[in-house]
């Protein structure tokens, strides 16, 4: 991997951590485009920069953090569902499903078409929750239940977290901004896990590959967050969907 590649892979990670697309299979698809060996270093890397998105989050939402203790504990809440699974399936996750494209693509088809038919038939009926602050601890679990699906490449942590929020009467902001969140936790704990069995198997390039690629998607996740909460106020995942069942067919039927 040279620092080009690593810009590259920086830019898609910051485009689609929090978008519901999936930024696992985007980076393993990317990563193979550059002709990029699925190595024990690209999986820590593509696991790695996840971070640099993690810490736009921070960034932006820091002073609703430190001013609302309930949301942290609501957080850590969520994430224990999805940090029970990742920690005993994370073997499998690394070594089988990562580097596993068909997965991968028949995920982001099904998801896809599941997410399509869901926005087509989904409707706000009843009182919405319309604040973070108003989550019970149970819907709280319940959200984590749903994120959990995503240590399947391709299905999105962003889509699975923000669809299991709407059948919980969730507001289509509050649960956009709670995925935004649960990410930090999910993703710092998951790259600390997965560094300190690996990191000392690095070298100084690779090390210099691993800090471009954070800070490009430090930045990008910005904007990506910017825009994902504008696009919701007109718009809902439809265009998402359509998007993942193309670019898996693409993928399945011409350069797999």
């Amino acid at each position: 991997m040279d620092l080009f590649q690593s810009v590259v892979l920086g830019v898609v990670e910051g485009i689609t951590e929090f978008l519901p697309i999936s930024s696992t299979a985007h980076l393993a698809l990317t990563s193979m485009i550059l002709g990029l060996e699925q190595s024990e270093f690209m999986k820590s890397f593509e696991i790695g920069i996840q971070s640099g998105a993690i810490l736009a989050v921070l960034y932006i939402y820091w002073h609703k953090l430190i001013n609302n203790k309930q949301w942290l504990i609501k957080i850590l809440v969520a994430f224990i569902p999805t940090g029970i699974i990742g920690f005993i399936l994370y073997g499998v996750i690394k070594s089988m499903l990562l580097s596993n494209y068909t997965v991968m693509l028949w995920s982001l088809i099904i998801g896809g078409v599941l997410m399509i038919l869901f926005e087509l038939l989904y409707k706000e009926k009843g009182r919405q929750t319309e604040d973070i602050s108003d989550l019970n601890y149970v819907k709280c679990l319940y959200i984590g239940a749903f994120q959990a699906l995503a240590v399947i490449p391709g299905v999105s942590r962003a889509a699975a977290t923000i669809i299991g929020g709407l059948l919980l009467k969730i507001n289509r902001k509050v649960i956009v901004e709670f995925s935004f969140l649960l990410a930090v936790p999910t993703m710092f704990l998951a790259t600390l896990y997965d560094l300190s069995k690996s990191s000392t198997d690095f070298t100084s390039s690779e090390v210099v590959n691993l800090l471009v690629g954070f800070a490009v998607s430090f930045v990008v996740a910005i904007f990506a967050i910017k825009f994902l909460l504008s696009y919701i106020r007109r718009h809902n995942f439809v265009a998402f969907g359509i998007y993942r069942i193309v670019i898996a067919l693409i993928f399945l039927l011409f350069i797999l």
